[in-house]
């Protein structure tokens, strides 16, 4: 994701934190110069001056000395980084984000650690966040705390670490599934098996063909979208390879998954990389400054259209003499890969089913336990129908890498999904965590299908590197932070072409020599010490009874 959504994260990690440490360190959840922390019968009390002075030396305060030795070195550090944290949010937008229906529910949610007579914890927490971002560095813990509408505050510290808990519950659920699964995938010793065939070539290796780029900046007049696409090719393409569109994640752009396109490209496919203006990193980047809404519930509908707009404009280039790839565009026969949001778009396109009903309901519940996907897909309750069906039949294979599927498809809607489809899912995602979003959806969707998991994976390990720049010490949350990416996830990418080549050459004459790779001894021979790496096409029925089981704690 984007910059701007990073930004996003960082104020969801925010309000959670409020409530999060004995400390009040994590926390926004002080006075406008005192801070009571409350243990029962027993308190302890921190002025916003020493926090200050923290933030600027380093060193604990006074008053929490006897509690220094319990903690490491890394907690010490996280504690001074987040003093140290300012959020680049204007007063409009902040002010936009807590008045949601969701930004209240979560308020409402956190001000239950908050010890007030006058019940008024909801508004303070808003009143705070709204005034603290008028300073000139933006919202940050210690603006928050001076601008807080109390002379002091009071943290039940019980009850902060019970909200604690349960943030983010679909990422601590699936890492006790991990665990719990372990055994059955052989987990516990991620070597590589020898290889039981011989491999004839790599096809994480690059094509021999030079790689250029079209630039198209087109325009849907009858949805008043303005789409830039970027077409990857070569003199190598060919009518008889699929046309193949990338759906990028929210808040993001077009090149994030550009290693992929060029890999693609040089094997002679043609690859369309479109961006979604209603939810790309240009709407966030305007949201932020209080220009526009985070994002339409249209755009769940929109997006789709987008890909289906495209391919009408590919088919008429396609027959526009002088047009270099005139004649050889195969859009007929297209693949849609999606990432994160394009994931869930990717599966919609593909035939999935957005059923509404239940998610209606769950969205007007506890949405602080929520991850940062979940909470996405609950824009989409303000949609008037229950049900949409936006399949493009020109779509004939799917890959989703780390998708949203746990709400917006219902109980049913998966099941709609006619074509082959590949799901990846990495197992330390904190945003669209493996169990919920990928790992139960995927039980419902229809034969030919493969799931691929990157064990110690995370959300942003397949995205190009130069888009995971801004990963460089960022701080550990409950909902984010602890990103591998960059040479890192090295890697996982290698894992993504190999996969992604293959899968598109099911829709070619050479699909027998491709086979070979989407096989389990295959993607269990590319596993290294760091990740392990899983290929299944059914979920055993053991390990589905144990996905059950953490779904319905």
């Amino acid at each position: 994701m984007a910059r701007s959504w990073q930004s996003l994260k960082k104020l969801g990690s925010f309000l959670c934190a409020i409530a999060l440490t004995q400390f009040s360190t994590n926390t926004s959840a002080k006075a406008a110069d005192t801070v009571v922390v409350r243990f029962g019968l027993f308190t302890e009390t921190i002025t916003l001056a020493e926090l200050q002075k923290t933030a600027k030396t380093g060193e604990l305060p006074r008053s929490l000395q006897p509690y220094a030795k319990r903690l490491s070195e890394q907690q010490r550090q996280l504690f001074v980084g987040a003093l140290n944290t300012n959020l680049p949010l204007n007063i409009v937008t902040i002010n936009r984000l807590v008045n949601t229906q969701i930004g209240t529910s979560i308020l409402n949610d956190l001000s239950t650690a908050l010890a007030r007579e006058d019940k008024a914890g909801v508004q303070a927490l808003r009143a705070g966040l709204v005034l603290g971002s008028t300073t000139p560095q933006g919202l940050s813990i210690l603006s928050f705390i001076a601008a807080y509408p109390s002379k002091r505050l009071e943290i039940n510290v019980p009850q902060a670490f019970k909200v604690a808990g349960s943030l983010n519950t679909a990422f601590w659920r699936t890492q006790q599934f991990m665990l719990a699964i372990a055994p059955q995938l052989d987990l516990l010793n991620p070597q590589p098996r020898i290889p039981q065939v011989t491999y004839l070539f790599d096809p994480s290796q690059p094509g021999t063909a030079k790689v250029e780029i079209l630039k198209l900046d087109l325009n849907d007049q009858k949805r008043n979208r303005n789409i830039p696409v970027d077409v990857y090719w070569s003199t190598a393409v060919t009518p008889e390879k699929p046309v193949i569109v990338f759906s990028h994640g929210f808040g993001s752009v077009r090149t994030d998954l550009r290693y992929l396109a060029e890999h693609l490209a040089s094997h002679g496919y043609v690859v369309v990389a479109l961006e979604h203006p209603g939810s790309n990193g240009n709407n966030v980047n305007s949201a932020l400054q209080g220009k526009n809404r985070l994002v339409k519930p249209e755009e769940f509908l929109n997006r789709p259209q987008d890909i289906s707009f495209v391919l009408d404009e590919l088919e008429k280039l396609n027959q526009t003499a002088n047009n270099p790839l005139v004649g050889k565009l195969a859009t007929q026969n297209a693949m849609i890969v999606g990432y994160s949001f394009g994931g869930g778009t990717a599966l919609t396109i593909a035939g999935g089913e957005l059923q509404l009903q239940r998610l209606k309901q769950r969205c007007k519940g506890n949405l602080a336990i929520l991850s940062l996907g979940e909470a996405m897909q609950c824009i989409a309750e303000e949609l008037p129908e229950n049900s949409y069906q936006l399949r493009d039949n020109r779509i004939k294979a799917a890959i989703a890498l780390n998708p949203t599927t746990s709400l917006i498809f219902g109980e049913t809607g998966l099941t709609k999904v006619q074509v082959p489809t590949l799901v990846l899912t990495s197992s330390a995602d904190k945003t669209t965590p493996a169990l919920t979003e990928q790992i139960l959806g995927f039980d419902k969707i229809p034969s030919p299908k493969w799931l691929v998991g990157v064990v110690g994976g995370t959300h942003l390990s397949v995205k190009d590197p130069s888009t995971t720049q801004d990963q460089i010490g960022k701080i550990s949350t409950p909902i984010s932070g602890d990103e591998v990416v960059g040479e890192k996830a090295a890697d996982v990418r290698q894992l993504v072409k190999a996969l992604t080549l293959s899968f598109a050459a099911q829709l070619t004459p050479e699909a027998k020599n491709y086979a070979v790779f989407l096989t389990s001894d295959y993607v269990n021979s590319r596993s290294t010490s760091a990740f392990p790496f899983r290929l299944i096409t059914q979920i055993p029925p053991n390990a589905m009874a144990l996905v059950q089981e953490f779904i319905d704690k």
